[in-house]
């Protein structure tokens, strides 16, 4: 499932992009789940997962530019798309990572064209995301925000910076080769980062959240040179 969000204090225009959301992704096949908010304070209450935020710039109390920074600061990394009367707004955009921008009144055309090209960006994720699917629901990782990945019974388990596991059913083999050089099997149980590599000695990582990873013993001379390698190119 993706988690949108439009935020917006015309109503009309709320539900204007509500019905071109539902109809792009109905085309795809793609559950969504979708929220509205009619402030910026109101999105900034909300706790919940956002994958693709549309964003109205001006809005009455907190303008959409200062409702991106406060997200942004707070480590929203979902897809940001303006949405504006005024072109000159957008070079502001910049500064909060916003992935294009949408001008009123809004057609579709428009909107189906900067949607296809962010679906294809959410399908191939880019290269420092990993894009996980879990039954209905679809999440984009940073991967320097993976510690370790683990596979326990046919499933992967992604350990993460924040503490958080998520879990889904993937081969190891896959995985491997959607991940960069920054990460190492050092076992056939885990795939560890070397971005949170503290020390490594007789045969156990230690990594920054604490856990301590086994190398197997076929792996570890392997191990060695990648860690020295990895210390030698930071």
């Amino acid at each position: 499932m993706i988690h949108i969000a439009i935020c917006d204090d015309e109503i009309h225009m709320s539900d204007h992009i509500r019905t071109f959301v539902s109809d792009f992704f109905r085309k795809k096949n793609r559950e969504i789940h979708l929220c509205t908010f009619a402030s910026g304070e109101e999105l900034l209450n909300y706790d919940g997962q956002i994958d693709i935020l549309f964003l109205d710039i001006q809005m009455r109390g907190m303008d959409g530019m200062e409702t991106a920074r406060k997200l942004r600061a707070d480590k929203f990394r979902g897809f940001l798309i303006f949405i504006t009367v005024l072109k000159e707004m957008v070079f502001q955009s910049f500064e909060v990572q916003a992935y294009d921008y949408l001008v009123k009144p809004v057609d579709e055309k428009q909107f189906d064209k900067t949607m296809e090209r962010l679906y294809a960006s959410m399908c191939s994720a880019n290269e420092d995301s990993l894009l996980v699917q879990k039954g209905y629901e679809t999440r984009i990782i940073p991967k320097d925000e993976i510690v370790f990945c683990e596979i326990i019974d046919r499933k992967i388990y992604l350990h993460l910076a924040s503490g958080e596991v998520l879990d889904y059913y993937e081969r190891i083999e896959n995985l491997e080769t959607k991940l960069d050089d920054h990460f190492f099997r050092c076992h056939r149980s885990y795939l560890i980062n070397l971005k949170h590599l503290k020390g490594y000695k007789n045969g156990t990582a230690y990594m920054d959240n604490g856990r301590e990873i086994p190398v197997s013993r076929l792996r570890s001379r392997e191990f060695s040179g990648v860690v020295l390698q990895y210390m030698k190119n930071i």
